[in-house]
């Protein structure tokens, strides 16, 4: 399941294409919200064998001297025993800065705090993956090779090697990153997409739990005769509502609306047979809309009075929420919470087997 979570996805090989940075789970090294655990950092007076004895599922800060940004082999954080380099951070961001030009995202220091967390997520994952056997094809990293090339405009593999390479990024690189990405996104399918299920009996609760917030997304289609009153008086408006009742008679008797709509209807849409086209709930006058909504599609209203005239309505269809495509988009948004409840209890898990270091 692309999309649901970036990070595990494959943050491997250029991430979040297109996408604003989704929130990060668990911890932030760089956070100050709340004090680290004493079991995790070492006070000022604390002996150095409780630095050096992590236990799995800490998350240990270590300051260093050495800030040098030109210095891209440099160590910024260890995942039992594999290394992240400071490169590795800053092609990250330059993915995301090249695949999202236009925005005005997160600012360096933002993208430096979350990028790092991708980046030791996706290699507890990866660690996980390579524990586990999981391959990749040629067919598959080569499908993925150039669908990264179309993302960033390149006519071809040329294009696209001297584009990355300005950057200092080599194409090789990025093909064991895609390989990388590949293999978690395989990883994510076999230990959460394939355990999340959801039910009919989940969706019918959904839906009534829901139905008054979801019933104000759901459109109509409807086309209407407008009768407007010769005069602004009294007798002006009682001949428009006479000439109304007798052409909604002649609609019961079976005569054809959009005629009708051609010749007698004094709104602009007359010409298209008074087609309104889709509407939204809201975007009618309240009390035309519930006249309207009270009809079966194809059912003809009562005359209705605004302030422009007498309207006659006719329901071409709505949308329910019985339908077959509410339905799937309710169980769509029960799978992605329950893949991301899965998913972050997955992560938990490795996370509390792992040993992490931080040194920037």
């Amino acid at each position: 399941m692309r999309g649901v979570r970036l990070l595990a996805l494959g943050l491997a090989a250029f991430p979040m294409a297109g996408c604003a940075l989704p929130s990060m789970p668990g911890w932030m090294p760089f956070s100050s919200n709340k004090p680290a655990p004493a079991s995790t950092v070492a006070s000022a007076g604390a002996p150095k064998e409780t630095l050096d004895t992590p236990k799995p599922g800490d998350v240990r800060q270590r300051p260093v001297d050495d800030n040098d940004e030109t210095v891209t082999d440099r160590i910024i954080a260890v995942v039992n025993n594999d290394a992240i380099t400071l490169g590795e951070l800053q092609e990250s961001i330059y993915s995301y800065r090249a695949e999202n030009p236009a925005r005005s995202g997160p600012t360096d220091e933002e993208l430096r705090r979350d990028f790092l967390n991708r980046l030791i997520e996706n290699r507890l994952q990866l660690q996980e993956a390579e524990r586990e056997k999981v391959t990749v094809d040629e067919a598959e990293l080569n499908e993925e090779f150039l669908d990264r090339i179309k993302r960033y405009g390149a006519r071809t593999e040329d294009d696209f090697e001297k584009l990355v390479r300005g950057q200092g990024v080599t194409v090789e690189s990025i093909k064991k990153r895609l390989r990388d990405g590949l293999k978690v996104n395989k990883l994510i399918r076999r230990k959460v997409t394939l355990r999340v299920s959801v039910t009919e009996a989940e969706i019918t609760q959904y839906l009534d739990e829901n139905r008054a917030k979801l019933e104000t997304g759901l459109s109509f289609h409807a086309r209407h005769i407008l009768v407007t009153p010769e005069a602004d008086s009294d007798v002006g408006w009682e001949s428009a509502r006479i000439k109304a009742e007798m052409l909604r008679t002649q609609l019961e008797d079976g005569a054809d609306f959009l005629e009708l709509a051609k010749q007698h209807s004094r709104d602009a849409t007359a010409n298209d047979g008074g087609d309104l086209g889709p509407l939204k709930r809201g975007e009618l006058a309240p009390e035309v809309e519930s006249e309207l909504l009270t009809l079966a599609p194809g059912q003809v209203s009562r005359p209705v009075r605004s302030p422009l005239g007498f309207h006659i309505f006719r329901l071409e269809s709505r949308d329910s929420l019985e339908a077959a495509s509410i339905r799937q988009q309710i169980r769509d948004i029960l799978f992605r919470q329950q893949f991301d409840t899965r998913l972050d209890s997955w992560l938990k898990e490795i996370k509390q087997r792992a040993l992490i270091e931080v040194r920037i």
